[in-house]
């Protein structure tokens, strides 16, 4: 049994990409690493020794070490989404009650792990001690980080005897700015009165910011547009969000200055770092729609129409590359584990893949739109039963409109699937019709108007020339039927229409020219008398005229014809243009 569970275990190992060790093994390396504390933590002095270090190193100008210092601090009483503002204001209180309570000489402080606490100094307020963890750490405590502002007020108000004098930590903001309020101030109703004054004061100057940037930027996109006339369907207000970005980070730093209850800075933080998270995303959109315009401004500069297609398809990765770059943004701000989501994502990736292979058929479907080209923005194309212009083209659909104007929207995997008819890629278009003339019409008014029609073909500037057919093609049952078959050789439909219109108000001015009549569905009644009418002998025909008699005057008659038309024996050569 235990075989086999080693054997699942070992399966399940293999498909996740990890190794799975036996679970004995497992323990052992977890007690391990719980009894091994790291060197600048493993005593009373060492932890002392790291934190003084680190904080003369910050009053050096190196920031960076200010987190050094807050790792001595136990702060498992703090909530993670303040953590590390909470540790930085404690480090620095802690460094300004150390250098103005006494002198630290390390060698006096106990290198000793076997006690579980030990206390650097006995104030009135509280003592600032530190006690060993579970892990073998030595960090202060959590009783010395709550009484610390207390004991910092009181060294303050009276210097310790040993303390510096001049000290080169400078004291957190918000004990500077309690220590000048009067009494009457420090009094409250679940914060203090100078803290409901600073958080209004805060307030209100993030709101004013906002207004203000947003009227200069406003007022900025206008003169632009100005200057540039190609831009005036920019939205005014497109620079907005910058200004509630401004007031959102002047409350994210100006709620740090007060020194808050937890519970307070809790609520304040995480509606601001909301804010600031949504307004940084929403800014990036903007800019993103400012780029998007000046891309489209240079697309439409150029002849060439694959920047048509490919701009509206980089301007949508931008943004969304905004919203995943806003969304990691905003887990780390609420200080959510980001690497355990996206190990999550790497694991549940299968189930994702399986889940959203529609979704990867469109987006291959677009790349298959990008690469092979079948149409460009503005082709008039047929895909499947849908006929209309191509409008949009994105990462999941196609949008096209029809010509009674509605807006279809095509999933683009049914794009590498259908055959796709791109009208708008035609060089040639071309018009079929049949021109009826009544039955009355001479056959040298048919072979004048004919050619007349040819002539127009040779004469229209948007024509193709090399090819076209214009023949008496058959008898109808009201008409003489006259095939007209051309091409035009016009950019658009637009003008394909145009001109259609101009050939054929040409064709109908010829002939009335010509004297020839259109023929239009038309019956004729005949009346049939009692008296029998004499028969006409014409044509040399008479009623007692053999057959053979008749086939042979019917002979006669076409030779005489042909004879005249084209020449008896003679075979034209094969229609060639020119």
């Amino acid at each position: 049994m235990k075989m086999i569970v080693q054997v699942c275990l070992l399966t399940v190992s293999l498909l996740l990409g990890t190794t799975v060790v036996n679970a004995e093994q497992q323990a052992a390396t977890v007690n391990v690493v719980v009894q091994q504390a790291p060197a600048s933590l493993k005593s009373p002095r060492a932890t002392m020794r790291t934190f003084v270090t680190a904080m003369e190193a910050v009053a050096g100008g190196q920031s960076q070490k200010l987190d050094l210092a807050i790792a001595t601090l136990d702060l498992s009483n703090t909530a993670a989404l303040i953590r590390h503002d909470k540790g930085r204001e404690l480090a620095y209180s802690l460094s300004s009650v150390i250098e103005r309570s006494k002198k630290v000489v390390l060698s006096t402080i106990s290198n000793k792990t076997s006690a579980d606490t030990y206390t650097f100094g006995h104030y009135s307020q509280g003592n600032v001690e530190l006690v060993k963890q579970d892990d073998g750490r030595w960090l202060f405590s959590k009783d010395t980080m709550m009484a610390l502002p207390a004991i910092l007020e009181g060294l303050l108000d009276e210097p310790a005897k040993y303390g510096a004098k001049e000290p080169q930590i400078a004291l957190p903001v918000s004990i500077k700015i309690r220590s000048q309020m009067p009494e009457v101030l420090k009094q409250g109703f679940l914060l203090e009165y100078w803290q409901w004054l600073g958080v209004f004061f805060v307030i209100v100057l993030g709101s004013t910011a906002d207004k203000l940037l947003a009227w200069v930027l406003q007022r900025s996109v206008v003169r632009w547009q100005r200057r540039h006339p190609a831009f005036e369907g920019l939205d005014t207000t497109v620079l907005r969000p910058l200004g509630l970005m401004a007031m959102a980070i002047i409350w994210w730093l100006g709620l740090g200055m007060f020194g808050l209850p937890d519970t307070a800075l809790i609520i304040l933080s995480v509606a601001v770092k909301v804010l600031v998270s949504l307004s940084a995303i929403w800014s990036a959109f903007r800019l993103v729609d400012i780029f998007n315009a000046i891309l489209i401004r240079k697309a439409n500069k150029t002849e060439n129409k694959f920047d048509d297609l490919l701009v509206p398809m980089i301007s949508k990765s931008m943004k969304v590359f905004v919203v995943v770059m806003g969304v990691i943004f905003s887990a780390d701000n609420l200080n959510i584990d980001v690497t355990s989501l996206l190990a999550g994502l790497g694991l549940g990736g299968l189930a994702f893949a399986l889940a959203a292979k529609d979704l990867l058929g469109n987006f291959f479907g677009s790349l298959t739109v990008l690469l092979d080209r079948p149409f460009h923005i503005g082709d008039w194309v047929v895909i499947g039963d849908v006929e209309g212009t191509v409008e949009e083209v994105g990462f999941r659909s196609t949008r096209i409109r029809t010509f009674y104007n509605s807006l279809i929207t095509l999933p683009n995997s049914a794009l590498t699937t259908t055959t796709i008819d791109n009208m708008g890629a035609r060089r040639f278009r071309r018009m079929k019709t049949m021109l009826g003339l009544t039955y009355d019409t001479p056959p040298e008014k048919i072979d004048a108007f004919c050619e007349g029609v040819r002539a127009l073909v040779q004469l229209h500037p948007y024509m193709r020339k090399d090819y076209y057919q214009v023949y008496f093609n058959q008898y109808n049952a009201a008409s003489l039927d006259i095939l007209v078959y051309v091409f035009w050789e016009t950019p658009d439909w637009n003008t394909e229409l145009r001109e259609r219109h101009r050939f054929l108000l040409d064709v109908l001015r010829l002939a009335k020219q010509l004297e020839v009549e259109f023929a239009y569905p038309t019956q004729t009644l005949y009346l049939k008398q009692d008296a029998a009418a004499p028969a006409a002998a014409s044509a040399g025909f008479s009623p007692a005229m053999s057959e053979a008699d008749a086939m042979a005057i019917g002979q006669q008659q076409a030779a005489a014809i042909v004879d005249a038309t084209l020449g008896k024996g003679v075979k034209p050569a094969p229609v060639r243009f020119p």
